[in-house]
């Protein structure tokens, strides 16, 4: 099914941003983690973290998943995709 360019720029702004793409590659090496082990690990604001997260899981990038308080999150296919996709560009 071919998306609409409606859906591909939502898609796209998913990911244009340099925190974005450093949560990609974060969670590419290390699946699971909450939004706080990611703002720590990036030494970025939670509040920060939790938007581009929510970005990111509306374009379809990113998995959450409860875990008792917690929310787990991890790359989807087409997150993994989309890495690729960038590395190629670089």
């Amino acid at each position: 099914m071919n998306k609409t360019n409606k859906e591909l720029e939502r898609i796209v702004k998913g990911f244009a941003n340099h925190r974005r793409l450093q949560v990609l590659e974060l969670l590419y090496k290390e699946p699971e983690l909450s939004v706080q082990e990611i703002s720590g690990k990036l030494k970025s604001e939670f509040k920060n973290i939790s938007a581009h997260i929510n970005k990111m899981a509306i374009a379809g990038l990113v998995m959450k998943r409860s875990a008792g308080n917690l929310v787990r999150h991890k790359l989807t296919n087409r997150g993994k995709s989309i890495l690729k996709f960038v590395r190629i560009m670089e």
